[in-house]
């Protein structure tokens, strides 16, 4: 039966979910394998693993119930090792490392951060900045909305001053909230937006820096900011 891995924690690692209910229908119990100072999260890997919705809520689950009691490093989902055996020597080649990194993690959780434009208010922000563009956009509806090149190249016009628009804020973000950070890294890849970050951020100043992500909504009404957190430092966990 080969282990499917959660996470790794230090030995001393209080609130261990042991017995609770990991991936797999049914769940497999989570247990723990042992190694020096380490010990490592797993349970039985299911034969048919996917990264269902089910899975990858119990996958999360049981991270956030052991990363509640302490430092946790997390695997992402779908990390499966051919037995306990070869779990138990990972901790013991890389034991160093992993210690290193609890001790630097502790006490810290990790927030994404995602921002988009509201697309009507940053076109209404690039028109009322620029006369030219202005000018262009009021003398082609006089025109009955002018002709294909008009349009093209008004078009062409806008899209450019928006993708300015973009980097700008972006940069306007991670000034915003680095400052309750300790870390940032880029988030996992995805498309759509205009920034995509984690924050690597203590607990105790985690409402320090929500507060400092209002704080950027009602200063950039503009932006569209999904905040995901607090979560296990996956983005921190090499």
């Amino acid at each position: 039966m080969t282990t499917y891995v959660y996470g790794i924690a230090h030995r001393t690692h209080t609130r261990l979910p042991e017995e609770m209910g990991g991936v797999g229908d049914p769940p497999r119990p989570v247990r723990t394998v042992a190694e020096g100072e380490l010990i490592a999260l797993v349970s039985d890997a299911p034969e048919d693993l996917r990264p269902k919705r089910r899975d990858l809520m119990a996958h999360q689950s049981v991270l956030a119930e052991a990363g509640a009691g302490g430092a946790v490093l997390p695997m992402r989902f779908g990390g499966v090792s051919p037995d306990d055996e070869a779990v138990r020597a990972a901790l013991a080649e890389h034991g160093e490392r992993y210690l290193e990194r609890l001790k630097a993690l502790e006490g810290r959780v990790e927030y994404n951060i995602k921002a988009a434009h509201d697309e009507e208010a940053v076109l209404h922000q690039v028109l009322s900045e620029s006369a030219e563009l202005r000018a262009m956009s009021e003398a082609n509806r006089k025109a009955g909305g002018g002709t294909y090149e008009q349009k093209l190249q008004l078009g062409e016009r806008i899209a450019a001053a928006v993708q300015q628009r973009e980097s700008r804020d972006a940069t306007l973000l991670q000034q915003a909230l680095e400052g309750a950070a300790e870390e940032q890294r880029p988030g996992p890849q995805s498309t759509g937006w205009l920034a995509n970050l984690s924050f690597l951020v203590s607990r105790d100043r985690a409402d320090e820096f929500v507060a400092a992500v209002e704080t950027l909504r009602k200063e950039a009404p503009h932006l569209v900011v999904q905040v995901h957190g607090p979560l296990p430092p996956y983005s921190f966990t090499e």
